[in-house]
């Protein structure tokens, strides 16, 4: 199911499920994130200017790293600790939906010559967004670069947010943080939307409880994977004329996709061929993710000569900037403030710490 359909749904039929947050309310928490969903935002926003993206003086690329950069900072100083999860390989089920991205965003580079031939600011804005793609090598830079500051990532065999929700669910993070709410779909108990926007610093986060959305849809999982299948999927096409809203309705009237296709007027909605739902619903229910009990989320001191020469010598960054954000990566591990701040690590549902608190011991989070 699309973005906007799947807020409205909740919207509509489990709005308590749903609330807004500061950033800092998540001080202390262990926040799994979907690395390549926020390196695409970053490519899309940060530094761009039409067909322009941020690059260095050799004509490279560095707006993923800018992004990564400053939002971990940002992330450490508000006393949360990110793990970032990134994508493996896709199941075959995705393929045909790879496919036409691939396609979609031939059609936008054509559109997009036409708009810088006839000079349209605005559609040369919307049709260069539609043709950035990350890359393998933008995810490798980025691993590079935590790797460097020490901290954890986690590459996943398949689908990131499939191990994100994995992970939330094991109890190893707090909170699943990605633009694609497909993690919902994969179980995550706990959704966090615009955790990661680089657009604006006043975009609040918006946090999705699984438990609280089931008790107010009057559904099991089961129940709630089914209308995301009927309404389209990452896995098939969407068969038209079911939305969001529609699909809850005839799963609430027939209790199942099975159900729902022997009474469906087949005249109304057409249904593929060997339409795939029955594998969509297992990759929801039983994901491809990693099968070691612990995975290894770990913290490390930051690499000072591996940063250095990583984003200055390599990516032509300013060695002050950087020479300042290891210094705030060290200030973030301070021994230090153990005893200060060991209080605020006990067991807390809702933990709300006030933004002027930016010292944080990484060492001794409980999620």
């Amino acid at each position: 199911m699309g973005i906007k359909g799947l807020m409205k749904l909740l919207a509509d039929n489990a709005p308590k499920a749903m609330k807004e947050q500061k950033l800092e309310s998540y001080f202390g928490r262990r926040i799994a994130v979907d690395a390549s969903m926020s390196i695409y935002q970053f490519l899309i926003v940060v530094g761009r200017k039409g067909t322009q993206m941020l690059t260095n003086e050799a004509g490279q690329v560095t707006s993923h790293l800018q992004g990564m950069l400053y939002w971990t900072i940002r992330l450490l100083e508000a006393g949360i600790q990110p793990v970032y999860v990134f994508d493996g390989q896709p199941p075959d089920l995705k393929k045909q939906e790879l496919a036409k991205r691939f396609f979609k965003r031939a059609d936008a580079s054509e559109e997009l010559a036409l708009a810088i031939a006839s000079q349209n600011k605005q559609d040369i804005e919307k049709f260069s967004k539609r043709t950035v793609k990350v890359t393998q090598q933008h995810n490798e830079d980025c691993k590079r670069l935590q790797r460097f500051m020490g901290v954890p990532l986690v590459e996943a065999p398949s689908e990131a947010e499939a191990q994100c929700a994995a992970l939330c669910k094991a109890g190893k993070v707090y909170a699943v943080a990605s633009e694609d709410m497909d993690s919902l779909t994969f179980g995550a108990p706990r959704f966090l939307r615009h955790f990661m926007d680089p657009s604006s610093r006043k975009v609040p986060v918006m946090e999705f409880e699984i438990s609280r959305i089931l008790e107010e849809m009057n559904l099991d999982m089961d129940q709630f994977i089914d209308p995301c299948i009927l309404s389209g999927c990452d896995y098939y096409e969407s068969i038209r004329g079911i939305g969001g809203l529609t699909a809850l309705k005839l799963i609430r009237q027939h209790g199942s996709i099975e159900n729902i296709l022997e009474n469906i007027n087949k005249q109304r909605y057409q249904i593929p061929d060997n339409w795939p739902y029955g594998e969509a619903r297992l990759l929801f229910k039983e994901p491809i993710v990693s099968t070691e009990e612990q995975p290894e989320i770990k913290w490390t001191a930051p690499n000072d000569e591996g940063l250095m020469s990583f984003l200055v010598n390599e990516n032509g960054f300013n060695i002050d900037r950087v020479t300042n954000t290891i210094e705030k990566i060290k200030e973030a591990k301070d021994e230090s403030s153990q005893g200060r701040l060991e209080y605020f690590f006990k067991p807390a549902k809702n933990l709300s710490i006030p933004a002027k608190r930016k010292v944080c011991h990484l060492d001794i989070f409980e999620y």
